[in-house]
């Protein structure tokens, strides 16, 4: 990406290769379980309602500048290359928009119980695998756009750069045209993966990587058994679930799906989170895991550690945007810790411990050998990956200035992730100087979620409380 912003070839190439990554094809795949469905939503309120048509032609424009919008999922005939997109022939984009009036006594309330109803709806799966949905006729004239998508679309980081091209420039400027490539079926996906690994290029290159591997190990032999040595022992530890005193109260977990939003300064978190000697991301996990604290106080269950799990980016400069590239941490969370200011420094190292081990890629890795399963075990072992832990945390970098979108202002931008197996999701987006708090959470374990709400509530608030005590020293 240039830095005047995305340029129309970034736009074209949102979203990377044709055939998706084993990692993207695993969580298609594992899209058959509610267990291990990989659906998120983008919830965008807005000032006012935008005009039907205008917001019709915006996502038209925006997917023939983003054509990946316009490709569904053609699946081989058997799984031993990965699932690829392929252009709809029969695409139109009123098959993804609706528009549903809700009427002048209704808030935010009821368009995030209208989400949860389409939380557990599969996308159709001749069509791109995302959809958007207007509510309007809200209290004070104001509206909501809802916009669902796969995650095999995409991560969190590269929906900020989607959102980046969405709502950006002159909505009568040029956006090429869509890719022309032609559709594909599901024997042509098997064909092109094996014309592809059969090519003479790609044999040389994977035959010079093994030369160079061999060579390096002739050179350092000790060297390259340290090295394995350290990496073993490292997807070790990255398989295990960490070691914590966990709650029984996030163990009973059901299917059901209760959406909640909150709202928080970012300058005051950043504030608190550098008080404490950390960042932003550990000031909002610590008060994530202050808010569970206090929810286990109203509930009379004690608290020690919760098991969080947490995606770290792996992206540099030269990914394509979209797509997905980022892997996950696990730690003990230290929720039983009523300090702040200690529980983010607690945080902070254990953030840092589990960025730096060699291992932290290995679904690159081992993703490849796991697509060569049955559909039914690669659910399983999803399932057991994500279920061991207690909840899921993720922080992205979101739009730093106000945006619009078919005329009417963006007025806070809310992800509300998918909750692979676990207690709760929660997700924040930095928004034009706000972080916006999504929170997917499990209504068998959070059974008052108005409670929970407070609670959430109350564990920001005490850790925003640093940025009182900065000047006394903590």
């Amino acid at each position: 990406m240039n830095e005047s912003g995305p340029s129309a070839q970034d736009a074209a190439n949102w979203g990377g290769p044709r055939e998706m990554s084993a990692w993207e094809g695993l969580m298609w795949r594992a899209e058959r379980d509610p267990r291990t469905r990989s659906t998120g939503i983008l919830l965008e309120l807005l000032d006012r309602e935008p005009d039907w048509e205008r917001l019709v032609s915006a996502f038209e424009r925006t997917s023939r500048r983003i054509p990946r919008l316009r490709d569904r999922v053609v699946e081989p005939p058997v799984p031993i290359v990965q699932p690829a997109w392929s252009p709809d022939p029969e695409f139109s984009v009123r098959n993804h928009l609706r528009r549903v009036e809700l009427g002048p006594a209704a808030g935010i309330r009821e368009v995030l119980s209208h989400c949860e109803t389409e939380w557990h709806t599969r996308f159709a799966p001749a069509r791109p695998p995302w959809e958007a949905t207007l509510f309007c006729g809200l209290r004070d004239g104001t509206a909501a756009l809802a916009f669902r998508l796969h995650h095999s679309l995409s991560d969190g980081m590269g929906l900020v750069q989607l959102l980046e091209l969405a709502h950006e420039g002159d909505p009568d400027a040029d956006t090429g045209g869509a890719r022309s490539a032609a559709p594909v079926t599901p024997v042509g996906v098997l064909v092109d993966a094996t014309r592809r690994a059969a090519d003479p290029g790609t044999l040389f290159r994977a035959v010079r990587r093994g030369v160079d591997r061999s060579l390096r190990g002739l050179n350092d032999p000790l060297g390259l058994v340290a090295d394995v040595t350290g990496y073993a022992s490292s997807l070790s530890r990255m398989l295990a679930i960490p070691d914590a005193k966990r709650s029984p109260l996030l163990a009973d977990r059901g299917s059901g799906t209760r959406l909640l939003i909150l709202d928080v300064p970012l300058r005051d978190l950043k504030s608190a989170g550098t008080a404490a000697g950390g960042s932003v991301n550990d000031a909002f996990i610590a008060a994530i895991l202050g808010g569970l604290r206090r929810y286990h106080d109203y509930k009379k269950v004690p608290i020690d550690e919760v098991v969080v799990g947490m995606p770290v980016s792996l992206r540099n400069e030269n990914d394509p945007l979209g797509g997905n590239r980022f892997a996950g941490i696990r730690f003990p969370g230290p929720a039983g810790e009523l300090d702040p200011a200690r529980r983010i420094r607690a945080i902070r190292e254990h953030v840092i411990t589990a960025r730096d081990e060699p291992a932290i890629g290995f679904l690159d890795f081992l993703s490849p050998m796991l697509t060569r399963l049955p559909t039914r075990a690669i659910i399983e072992l999803s399932a057991g990956l994500t279920t061991g832990s207690d909840v899921q945390i993720s922080n992205i970098r979101g739009i730093g200035h106000p945006v619009r979108l078919a005329g009417a202002e963006v007025l806070g931008t809310y992800p509300l992730g998918p909750r692979p197996g676990v207690a709760a999701m929660v997700t924040m987006i930095t928004y034009n100087g706000v972080c916006c708090l999504g929170l997917t959470v499990d209504p068998r374990v959070f059974d008052d979620t108005e409670a929970f709400q407070e609670s959430m509530s109350e564990g920001f608030a005490e850790v925003l409380a640093l940025t009182r005590q900065e000047g006394k020293g903590i």
